[in-house]
């Protein structure tokens, strides 16, 4: 006959199993405990705005790909508190963070934002028009690392930018990186997305991953261990969304 705590510790593992199945958005262990989280925090502060784009892209069938809501809600708090104002982002999807930058930039704040699909972008950009705060976006459409390499070659763009926000294709962060840390600013950060990978990260080589998961999980243990080791930097990694590193820029 199974035990109380028999019982608690199956629940858990299949809760686990559930969230690694769904990937999910929170790393916490429960859903409840994360849906209280948006209800009790979250949502009741969420701008208007941020609220129509994250039902917006809730309906697109890659919404997996968007940054949580208290992840947005965290971007926008930490923006605020290093008094960003040139910021770039590389991985847009509809602009969920984007919009999150922007309406905590000041109203002569800029943002280069890159992405390789224009039309999720413009999904979003009907939204973005409507919070008044368009007009701080630069929207280039390709792969970043081209526009990089040029922005590199240029002096003037070394350590222009107060903050950088990295959500787009994991096996090319460490080459984002070479570059970045050449134009963040001195005391300036770098944040990397999904450095918790679903939980992944931890996972045991026969685990049940998505394909997807499976694929760029190496990557971001390369990444991870890349950053740790990187004396130009101070690091922090945080388990809000899918897990983001903070790196901020020492020299």
């Amino acid at each position: 006959m199974a035990t109380n705590v028999d019982q608690q510790q199956q629940q858990s593992s299949s809760q686990e199993s559930r969230h690694q199945e769904v990937g999910h958005k929170s790393l916490l262990q429960s859903d409840a405990l994360y849906q209280y989280i948006l209800e009790t925090s979250v949502y009741p502060r969420e701008p208007e705005a941020m609220k129509e784009l994250r039902e917006l892209t809730a309906k697109h069938p890659w919404n997996i790909m968007t940054t949580s809501a208290d992840e947005g809600q965290f971007l926008n708090m930490l923006l605020k508190l290093i008094n960003a104002k040139n910021t770039m982002e590389i991985g847009v999807y509809t602009g969920y963070s984007l919009l999150a930058t922007a309406l905590a930039l000041p109203e002569d704040g800029k943002i280069l934002a890159m992405d390789i699909n224009r039309e999720n972008y413009e999904l979003g950009l009907p939204v973005i028009q409507k919070a008044g705060v368009a007009h701080k976006i630069e929207f280039k459409e390709g792969p970043a690392l081209p526009v990089l390499d040029q922005m590199v070659e240029d002096e003037k763009n070394h350590g222009a930018y107060d903050f950088i926000f990295v959500d787009a294709d994991k096996d090319n962060y460490l080459n984002y990186h070479k570059r970045l840390i050449e134009l963040v600013k001195v005391g300036g950060l770098i944040g990397y997305d999904n450095t918790l990978w679903n939980g992944s990260v931890v996972a045991p080589p026969d685990a049940p991953l998505r394909k997807y998961v499976r694929y760029y999980r190496d990557f971001v243990l390369e990444l991870n261990k890349a950053l740790a080791a990187d004396p130009r930097i101070e690091i922090c990694m945080l388990p809000v969304g899918d897990g983001i590193t903070l790196c901020r820029r020492v020299s």
